[in-house]
């Protein structure tokens, strides 16, 4: 098969301004400048990787992992910010969209140790634009505070941005809708371990089958980030008798993170 020809300067212009109109959409009002000299294009060889002529090939090119390693944390803030307008703005679950309140993003500081991932939005944070904020939330901050932790030092967000309505489960094509906004949550704030809060959550984010049960207690990986899987906030509210197994289970994250298990705990 002949190789795909390489875009013009005026083609690349042209993507240029497009792209830059988007981001003016978006709300952006200003971008980090770099001093970093432009390399001169080099000419091909056989071993050289071949041109990005996919829109998901040139979407890694512009916003892949690669190049949130060169922003500092000011400008991963920022791209956060303008990450969650977009999202706002998103209609790819015409149903969801249609449905919500507000689209619910994510809370808690870049270079997070520790990130929290849940299925979706309930009727407390579809209201109020942030995650786990009913009793969900609430039992999830008290098992911070039984770990020694603060809700505002962790990231908490969900696979789904929108709140399914009747808070049904994510269904497969939603979820699959909002992967690029979640990859790229965990690209900005680069968190250090997740814990991945129910089946929905562990499933849809390892991309496995496996009921919760045995995935619970397990440290997986996550494109190089250690995953604990454990059940639900909103789970233990139903069987509080399973608190013990989270409990083990967040002594083994404390134990992986490095931290001590509070006394008397």
């Amino acid at each position: 098969m002949a190789d795909e020809p390489r875009p013009t300067d005026a083609e690349l212009a042209r993507q240029a301004r497009q792209h830059l109109e988007s981001l003016r959409l978006a709300g952006v009002e200003w971008l980090p400048a770099t001093t970093e000299p432009v390399a001169p294009p080099q000419p091909a060889t056989t071993a050289a990787a071949p041109p990005a002529t996919d829109f998901a090939a040139q979407k890694e090119l512009l916003f892949g992992a690669g190049e949130t390693a060169l922003l500092t944390a000011d400008q991963r803030r920022h791209e956060l910010a303008v990450l969650s307008a977009t999202v706002s703005q998103c209609t790819r679950c015409p149903g969801l969209a249609a449905t919500r309140t507000q689209t619910v993003f994510g809370v808690g500081p870049v270079d997070a140790e520790l990130c929290f991932i849940g299925e979706a939005p309930g009727a407390d944070e579809d209201a109020q634009g942030e995650p786990f904020v009913g009793p969900a939330g609430q039992l999830l901050n008290r098992i911070l505070v039984a770990m020694g932790m603060k809700r505002e030092e962790v990231y908490i967000c969900n696979i789904l941005r929108c709140r399914p309505p009747g808070n049904r489960a994510p269904l497969p094509d939603e979820a699959h809708n909002c992967r690029e906004w979640l990859e790229r949550q965990f690209d900005l704030v680069r968190p250090r371990f997740i814990c991945a809060l129910g089946a929905t959550a562990a499933q849809h984010l390892l991309g496995t089958t496996v009921s919760i049960g045995k995935l619970r207690g397990r440290f997986l990986d996550y494109r190089g980030i250690p995953v604990l899987c454990t059940y639900h906030p909103a789970f233990l509210l139903r069987s509080p008798g399973n608190k013990k197994d989270v409990w083990e289970d967040m002594k083994k994250l404390l134990a992986r993170m490095g931290r001590p298990v509070p006394q008397g705990r």
